[in-house]
């Protein structure tokens, strides 16, 4: 099973591409779940405007997840009037969907902790328990730590350590991702206007699909045929 990371944003574009982010994220979402995949939401920026987002970064989980996704990474546009300025004369809005490929979220294995056990103290030093019944967990990987005194049971300490330090981890990779998506700032620059792999139009938001047609191209292949024939 693959896990990708993606994020939709609206770059540096106004209310309206926030709005456009907010109706896309819906299609999306839906298309990941009529399709089997799952999903978790990693980060959501709001947009200045109410149901508006200004970015949103998402986890995906499942089979042929790189197939799904060739219809969607790219530019996306819509085609409408401004649900914000009625008299704007701008009618075409873009914005863009990225995978997000530097950091991915790993799973915590237990058999990479360590554990020491601690003397328990209690406020101004005092001793809680004269036995090491406290804990500092540490996961070796990231050195990430915690410590849990929370028991008079080293082994209760223990679990909770385990939870917490679980936790803990999650945080720090969702922190080095969080990271990583100010660090690819030009994709929020560099929405491309051209050639968008998505269209739709409208405030119902109807997908505007491109007929193919190839007349033209086999009038032209014709043409350069009956020239080079002549010579």
């Amino acid at each position: 099973m693959k896990t990708k990371i993606i994020q939709i944003t609206a770059g540096r574009g106004p209310a309206e591409c926030c709005w456009v982010v907010a109706q896309v994220l819906k299609l999306f979402l839906e298309e990941i779940k009529n399709s089997g995949f799952t999903y978790s939401i990693l980060q959501r920026d709001t947009g200045s405007e109410n149901g508006t987002v200004q970015s949103v970064t998402i986890q995906l989980k499942g089979k042929e997840i790189d197939s799904f996704l060739t219809s969607w990474l790219g530019t996306i546009q819509w085609i409408g009037t401004s649900t914000f300025r009625k008299h704007h004369k701008r009618k075409n809005w873009f914005i863009g969907m990225y995978e997000v490929k530097q950091t991915q979220l790993i799973a915590l294995k237990e058999k990479d902790i360590s554990f020491q056990a601690m003397r328990s103290s209690g406020p101004g030093g005092q001793n809680v328990n004269k036995v090491n019944s406290a804990v500092r967990a540490t996961y070796n990987p990231t050195g990430d730590q915690v410590v849990v005194m929370d028991s008079r049971s080293q082994h209760q300490n223990k679990k909770i350590a385990i939870e917490r330090l679980k936790e803990k981890v999650h945080q720090s990779q969702l922190d080095n991702i969080k990271k990583s998506l100010s660090d690819q700032w030009e994709n929020h620059l560099g929405v491309q206007r051209g050639n968008p792999i998505r269209t739709f139009k409208g405030t119902d938001f109807k997908k505007i699909y491109k007929k193919q047609s190839y007349a033209s191209d086999r009038q032209k292949l014709k043409k350069d045929l009956r020239n080079d024939l002549k010579y």
